[in-house]
């Protein structure tokens, strides 16, 4: 069971696992991951002196959103101008700091049932192009990959490339027997 959850968070997190990125989000079930909140602090423990945090964002009844981030590089995503104006339009306040922004994500995340526009901000997509999410209801974008882009298509194709680069990264170290563990203790 332990390594179904280090291949799902190699698959799903290695940008942000491997500071390419300041965070990715992972579904999980339930009924798969009964006992994922002590795993989580387990995972916790392990990559705090690596800069790497894990936060569950809901708890629903029948799944858990994991965030997976590096707060000093999602904190300087957040203070972007763009990103802050957009946060403030959305009702939160970005000078309060990043718990009670990732709180307040959180709450949306429980209140809406769905997936608030902004939650781009927070997985590290380019303010521009969460702005153009908004602005276009999700249509009309230039490029469809890790998320819709509308403003700088080849900075975003570049990401894109990194983003598989370190998921196949991992996930090759995975599939050679190596836990998560194992790959950044070694490291």
């Amino acid at each position: 069971m332990q390594r179904d959850l280090d291949l799902i968070l190699a698959y799903h997190c290695a940008p942000a696992l491997l500071e390419q990125k300041p965070a990715n989000l992972v579904a999980l079930t339930r009924s798969e991951f009964p006992d994922l909140e002590l795993r989580v602090e387990s995972y916790a423990q392990l990559f705090a002196p690596r800069g790497v945090a894990f936060r569950l964002l809901c708890r629903c009844e029948r799944n858990f959103l994991l965030l997976v981030y590096r707060p000093a590089l999602l904190e300087r995503q957040l203070r972007e101008p763009l990103a802050e104006r957009l946060l403030r339009q959305d009702g939160y306040e970005p000078g309060e700091g990043l718990e009670p922004l990732l709180d307040r994500l959180g709450q949306r995340l429980r209140e809406s049932g769905d997936f608030p526009h902004e939650i781009g901000l927070f997985l590290g997509y380019p303010p521009e192009d969460v702005e153009g999410f908004q602005l276009h209801r999700g249509q009309n974008c230039k490029l469809c990959g890790y998320w819709k882009v509308y403003s700088d298509v080849d900075r975003a194709r570049a990401l894109f490339q990194v983003y598989d680069r370190c998921r196949e990264r991992l996930c090759a170290r995975l599939a050679g027997g190596h836990s998560l563990r194992e790959v950044f203790q070694a490291a």
